[in-house]
């Protein structure tokens, strides 16, 4: 007959509870994981599946009760790692789609909202333009799959369990906020300044012409050349928004760093 003690029960639950709260945390917040378009269902599933799979590779498990108040902060803990984790990558995201707000605003679309499925939200048409971009983008370099490799690396360089979080990690992630205005404006100079180009142009026309009706004239030039500013800038955004991508595994390393420093 065979038995199963409390013990050995308690082994086989943490085994895979604290790694799938991590991988939890990271799909719930990742911005194509936690895409509306993928049902919840379908990313605790993948969870798990991922659990299973990796779980026999990871380091041993500390020897605690998960239901403990031991336990229950290592699940705080991984849970919130993921998220962080997670985090990271959508600001990444947020930076393009910040890109195209500040191309849509000064091309005079600040009207032309829609409502986009992928964050529940509002944004304006050309932000949605350069969020699906960027999204092709993601894809075509597998992107998909090197956050899922940093994911379970994640688990090797900073082990369940152990010491908590340390405050300098969040400090890592709000520095990094900064990459989100810096890139917009890098991705949007060459329509900005395009932009800038045609308004002053438009003023000289006015105080040489003052019967020229600004409104009449500037709109419709103002619109064309963003678009084309954009057409032509567009393949050159490509090595900018790899190399932001490719620099996500070199963020996670810093900020697992921060976080495991006491």
């Amino acid at each position: 007959m065979i038995t199963v003690t409390q013990v050995q029960i308690e082994i086989w639950l943490a085994l895979f509870w604290w790694p799938f709260l991590r991988i939890l945390g990271l799909l719930l917040a990742d911005p194509f994981f936690s895409s509306r378009a993928i049902p919840i269902k379908v990313r605790v599933g993948l969870a798990l599946l991922l659990t299973v799979l990796v779980a026999p590779l990871l380091p041993t498990m500390p020897s605690v009760a998960v239901g403990s108040p031991e336990g229950v902060l290592i699940a705080l803990r991984e849970l919130l790692i993921g998220l962080s984790m997670g985090f990271v990558m959508r600001l990444i995201f947020s930076a393009v789609e910040l890109a195209g707000h500040l191309s849509g605003l000064q091309m005079g679309l600040g009207f032309a909202t829609f409502y986009s499925p992928q964050s529940a939200t509002n944004s304006l048409v050309i932000s949605q333009l350069m969020s699906l971009f960027m999204l092709l983008a993601f894809l075509s370099i597998s992107g998909h799959l090197m956050v899922l490799q940093v994911l379970i690396d994640s688990m090797v360089q900073l082990p369940v369990g152990g010491l908590p979080v340390s405050a300098s990690g969040f400090k890592q992630i709000a520095n990094l906020g900064a990459i989100v205005f810096r890139t917009a404006v890098l991705l949007s100079l060459p329509v900005l300044a395009a932009l800038l180009i045609t308004n002053l142009a438009i003023g000289v026309m006015t105080r040489a012409a003052p019967q020229l009706n600004v409104f009449a004239v500037g709109f419709p030039l103002t619109l064309a050349v963003g678009f084309a500013a954009m057409y032509f800038s567009l393949p050159m955004l490509v090595p900018h928004i790899d190399q932001a991508l490719a620099s996500y595994t070199r963020y996670i390393g810093q900020i697992l760093t921060a976080f495991s420093q006491k």
